[in-house]
This record gives structure tokens, C-alpha cells and sequence, in this order.
């Protein structure tokens, strides 16, 4: 039968898609900085035999609405407070069999430094290493590395082409065998084995050999969530997970065929990457329970704070507007519509005004929000999966620990009843988990 997929989506701040799940009552906020925080959450999530959980990264503070980040940091909107590649390695230690993503820029770093840190965690965890690739869009995060403004989304990719393909050659630079550990003969490693990459494209050149040797998995699982035309080709070409965000059924069966028609065109056979979208999920013992629960914590979403998110995604400064301002009648230049019309398509059908719709965008970043008992929500996972919408979800949560904690309680065991979703890890690495 086939099976479901899971990934945990996770950031190094208050905040994850629901931006006001961290002032519940019942959310941990006090330990932010500390590791047994993530040390937890690995545990939770392999006890629930998540195939991964990952990290999402940005790599500055958006400044961008008002020209300043005091709402971003004074509200707490999506903030990233530590490195989440010095974290994985403090979760790998307490684990033996959930995958542990990082997502890193291809526009900001080297394939040397990136294979060379991802064949390291691959190592120090078993197998279990994955990379979200992300060609970064913001001009804040470019800043940040010396750069005026982000290269055009064509020249991102592009560029991102070259970065896998020279990792790649690095991977490959050191032949399973390598080492001999031969303490007897005096022979450490066979160097007929170890070989230079010599990779030389028109963004990227690197000499190699790599330093570290050939990882468990000969490299890590290839994460992308690219959505542009540009973006799904380039994730058909080498993603193995694809993290995506749709708001309705219809939108994901529509993604689902259309990507997995393009891995067809890379001559990919489509069991060779599994598609993942998006959900928050708010459980309660009763339906009427659940749904208070769920308004409970919506209502501590902040307006500003959703202007200030959208502005950070967009681009685009929405203080100068009216909260109250009709979203049909809000205008912005030209070039940037686009932008806004994707984040919001889910709201503006209904009459909101921007600020409502800011509210509504900063509950889930318009990801469905399954609400309901377990059964409810077990039930709506099935149709989804079954009706080949996607091949399993990333699951972002609203109260942190808890969220994670209750799902795996209690929504889990009724998948794995329902034959959709394993009992127990059968390989050790995360490309065996996605193969099984």
C-alpha cells in the first residue's frame, strides 16, 4: 500500500506560519535559545516517526514595513535567532532515525562550504542529512552578504543549476571505500579512490577533492519549495521532497500533476520525489471544541505584524495603506500586483478589508488549517492523500511543543490503523524512508 509521508516544519524563532501561536498560554517561549528545546521536539517527532523535520531560514530581519523591523521584532514575526545548521547536530545526537533538514542559499554560499557542512551532518547522524535548497529572494538577505539587490530569478537558478552540480562532484569526489582504517599496515585511506572534481561552470568553479569523506547517503536528500515556472522545473530536475503551499484541494491535485509531469520530462521516474503540502492542524476532543480552540488562538494574530509579514514577502511597503481599506480596492505598482495577488488569493473573494486579510494571512501564511477532532482531521488527510493531492504534508504548528505533541498522539496511531502511514522506521537513513 502506499504510503503517507510526513515532514515537520520548523524555525529558530517565536514564530512558524502562525503568527500568533506563540503568545497561547500554552506555547514555550522561555527556551527559545536553549537546546533542550529542539532536543524535545526531535524526540517528539521521531516517537511520531516523521520521515524529517526541517528548518526554514532567513537570513536577516525584514525591514521593510515602515523602513523599519521594530514590528518584526517587537510583535514576534518570522525571526530566525539561531543557526540551524549548529542545531542539527544537537538533535542528531538524541535521534537514530528521523531525517534532519537545514535550508540553505545556493545564491549566497559555495558548493565547497555547502558539501562540505552537509557531508559532516550526513555523517554525524547516520544518513539522516537533507538540503532545502532555497535561491533566496530578498534584497535584505543580499544586503546582508554584500550585495546591492538579488540577482533576476532566471540568473538564481541558474546559478542554483551549477551549485548542485558542482556539490554533486564534490560528493563524488571521495569513491565508497575510500577509507581502510588499516592501523596495522599504516594504511589510513586509498587515494586512487579520492579523486578532484574539477568543476567549472559559468557561476561556479571549484578544484576539489572534498576534505570529508563519502557520507552514509552519498549526498543528503535535496529539499526545494521553488513556485515559479523556473522553481518547478528546477526542483523536478533534483528535488526528492518538494515543500509546497496550496489553498484548496483542487490546487494541489493541479500542482501535484504538474510537477510530477515535469520530474517525466528530466527523466524521473515520479516515486523519485515526494510532493508535500502545507498544513496547520488545531485538534480538540470534540469538533466544537477544536473550533474554539482554533479561534482562540487566531485571535492573537496581530494586524500589524501580518502588514509588517506581507510586506517582508512582497516586498512591498503596505504601512502607507489604510488597514481598512477594501482589498479590491488596494493598488499597488506596477510589477508587484503579481506578487501580492498570489499571497492573498484565498481571502479575495470574500470582501476583506487589508488589515482582515493580513489577520487571515498571518494565521497560516493561507495554508488549510484542518480543524477538528482526530478523526476529522485523520479522515481529511486520507482524502487528500488517496485522491493523489499529494504524497504526504509539512506540518507547521500553531502552539509549540503542543501541537507536535497532540498530533503525534493522536492523529498518528489512526493513520498507522489505517494502513497509510508506518509503525516503525524500517531503514536508517531518510532516503530509505522515502523509498519505503
Amino acid at each position: 500500500m502506499r504510503q503517507m509521508h510526513l515532514v515537520a516544519f520548523l524555525m529558530t524563532g517565536p514564530t512558524c506560519h502562525h503568527h500568533g501561536g506563540w503568545r497561547h498560554p500554552e506555547s514555550r517561549i522561555d527556551d527559545l535559545l536553549s537546546p533542550t528545546r529542539y532536543e524535545h521536539i526531535a524526540r517528539v517527532l521521531e516517537d511520531g516517526c516523521f520521515d524529517a523535520l526541517f528548518f526554514a531560514d532567513i537570513l536577516g530581519l525584514y525591514d521593510i514595513y515602515g523602513g523599519s523591523f521594530d514590528t518584526m521584532v517587537g510583535r514576534g514575526g518570522q525571526l530566525c535567532l539561531l543557526d540551524p545548521a549548529v542545531v542539527l547536530p544537537m538533535m542528531a545526537r538524541v535521534t537514530s532515525r528521523i531525517g534532519l533538514g537545514l535550508t540553505y542559499s545556493s545564491t549566497f554560499n559555495h558548493p565547497y562550504q555547502i558539501a562540505r557542512m552537509l557531508s559532516t551532518l550526513d555523517h554525524l547522524s547516520g544518513g539522516r542529512a537533507a538540503w532545502n535548497v532555497v535561491a533566496s529572494t530578498s534584497t535584505l538577505e543580499a544586503r546582508n552578504f554584500g550585495l546591492e539587490e538579488m540577482p533576476g530569478r532566471s540568473a538564481r537558478y541558474d546559478r542554483a543549476d551549477e551549485v548542485l552540480e558542482a556539490c554533486g562532484a564534490l560528493w563524488d569526489s571521495w569513491e565508497a571505500g575510500a577509507l581502510l582504517l588499516d592501523q596495522a599496515n599504516g594504511a589510513f585511506a586509498d587515494p586512487a579512490k579520492v579523486h578532484y572534481a574539477d568543476y567549472e561552470g559559468r557561476w561556479i568553479r571549484s578544484r576539489g577533492p572534498l576534505t570529508t569523506p563519502r557520507c552514509p547517503q552519498g549526498r543528503p536528500v535535496i529539499m526545494q519549495a521553488g513556485s515559479s515556472d523556473r522553481g518547478r522545473d528546477f526542483g523536478a530536475r533534483w528535488g526528492e521532497i518538494i515543500f509546497t503551499l496550496q489553498h484548496r484541494k483542487a490546487d494541489m491535485q493541479a500542482f501535484y500533476a504538474d510537477f510530477k509531469s515535469r520530474m517525466a520530462r528530466h527523466g524521473r521516474a515520479p516515486e523519485h520525489c515526494v510532493v508535500l503540502p502545507s498544513i496547520d492542524v488545531v485538534l480538540g476532543e470534540t469538533e466544537s471544541i477544536a473550533r474554539e480552540r482554533a479561534a482562540y488562538v487566531n485571535s492573537l494574530v496581530d494586524t500589524q505584524l501580518g502588514m509588517a509579514q506581507i510586506s517582508g514577502h512582497i516586498g512591498i511597503d503596505l504601512a502607507r495603506l489604510d488597514p481598512d481599506l477594501p482589498l479590491a480596492d488596494v493598488t499597488l505598482e506596477e510589477g508587484s500586483r503579481g506578487s501580492f495577488d498570489v499571497i492573498l488569493q484565498a481571502t479575495q473573494a470574500e470582501g476583506l478589508t487589508l488589515g482582515e486579510a493580513a489577520r487571515r494571512f498571518a494565521t497560516s501564511e493561507l495554508c488549510p488549517q484542518l480543524v477538528g477532532t482526530p478523526e476529522m482531521v485523520a479522515d481529511h488527510l486520507c482524502d487528500l492523500f488517496a485522491d493523489h493531492a499529494c504524497d504526504g504534508f509539512v506540518l507547521t504548528p500553531t502552539t509549540f511543543p503542543g501541537m507536535y505533541e497532540q498530533f503525534c498522539r493522536s492523529v498518528v496511531p489512526l493513520l498507522q490503523r489505517r494502513g497509510v502511514f508506518r509503525s516503525g522506521y524500517a531503514g536508517t537513513t531518510l532516503r530509505e524512508h522515502l523509498q519505503s
